[in-house]
């Protein structure tokens, strides 16, 4: 009698411990619900200038199926994908026409703005076309902005997306250095390259710091650029492109999946 009590406890332990075991399995097999709604805003370096295979009906705004919210939301399956990022946009343009998306039900934003309120197109021609005491004169003025200026473009941006996308997790990615510095490299001297790279790091960490008082969080590509900035041998910037100036001073397709699309995994 004893013996058959203690087998039947053994055969109910063993049959117990196997469902659960074969329930865990199940449950860590079976998978992840896709993400919720996620909407991409920005400038040229979020809609993808640069890396070609640009989707037609976004015209001007050079919106790429190579860009890295495009790549993220094809690996990701968000329940909507929402690709407002723009050429040439500036804060305002933000503001004024690419918020639209944007609500409560919102998971996701990705971001990148800024360069252009800088004046980065105007530093990057006067700094090819003109001398090294122009350059730098240009980019003071430009880290000027930056310091007195930007701050309170960049707030009314993120109080914005806050507002209306109040539940959502939002990454702002920055932006790479441009050269390798103390490689031979036909083009820009030197003293160019360092003060365009430092004028690069002065703006990321004014993106940084008016981002992370938010509460969102600051997506550092520089890393992962690092080894393929312009002079490096195998960069995934264009220099400038005389055929296609729009290209000139973007990521390749090769930056938006190799350098922005792995700090995007990392930070949603």
């Amino acid at each position: 009698m004893r013996r058959s009590r203690l087998v039947l406890f053994l055969g109910t332990l063993l049959l117990a411990v196997t469902t659960a075991l074969t329930g865990a399995a199940a449950a860590h097999a079976s998978p992840q619900a896709a993400p919720g709604p996620y909407v991409a805003l920005g400038d040229s370096y979020s809609s993808g200038v640069g890396a070609g295979s640009y989707i037609s009906s976004s015209g001007d705004c050079k919106r790429s199926t190579k860009a890295h919210p495009y790549l993220w939301a094809a690996a990701n399956s968000p329940s909507s994908f929402s690709f407002t990022a723009c050429s040439g946009a500036r804060t305002g343009d933000v503001l004024s026409g690419q918020l639209g998306p944007l609500s409560a039900s919102t998971a996701l934003v990705s971001i990148s703005i800024g360069g252009n309120d800088a004046g980065f197109a105007d530093v990057m021609t006067t700094c090819v076309l003109q001398s090294d005491s122009s350059c730098l004169s240009r980019i003071a003025t430009a880290r000027a902005f930056v310091d007195s200026t930007l701050p309170g473009r960049l707030d009314s941006v993120y109080t914005a997306i806050r507002d209306r996308a109040p539940n959502a997790h939002v990454v702002v990615l920055g932006y790479p250095r441009f050269y390798r510095l103390g490689a031979t490299c036909i083009g820009l001297s030197e003293t160019k390259r360092k003060a365009i790279n430092d004028a690069s790091d002065h703006l990321n960490g004014a993106i940084a710091q008016r981002s992370r008082a938010y509460g969102f969080t600051f997506g550092d590509v520089r890393t992962t650029f690092t080894g393929h900035e312009i002079c490096s041998g195998d960069s995934w910037l264009h220099s400038v492109d005389w055929l296609n100036i729009g290209n000139s001073y973007h990521p390749k397709a090769s930056g938006q999946s190799g350098g922005y699309l792995p700090v995007l995994n990392s930070a949603a």
